[in-house]
């Protein structure tokens, strides 16, 4: 039985639409602004995750992306 006032969750999981605002190979500038349960850094660009292995919260660093997924992105520290 559904509570009232909620709504049914229709696949996926949420998070951006459309395009997404990296792509492989782009190389970035970004702020890491948490840390993730695997230790990764987390970044957000237009909303969207990008996860920066090696990276600390407060850092701002150049990046590039490596691997684009539905919610989420992965990139690695560029000098």
């Amino acid at each position: 039985m559904e509570s009232e006032g909620r709504r049914p969750r229709r696949g996926g999981r949420g998070g951006p639409r459309g395009p997404k605002p990296v792509k492989e190979g782009d190389v970035i500038e970004v702020d890491i602004v948490e840390k993730s349960r695997r230790g990764d850094g987390v970044a957000k660009v237009e909303g969207f995750i990008v996860f920066v292995p090696g990276a600390e919260p407060g850092q701002h660093v150049k990046v590039q992306i490596e691997k684009v997924g539905g919610t989420y992105a992965i990139a690695k520290i560029v000098e």
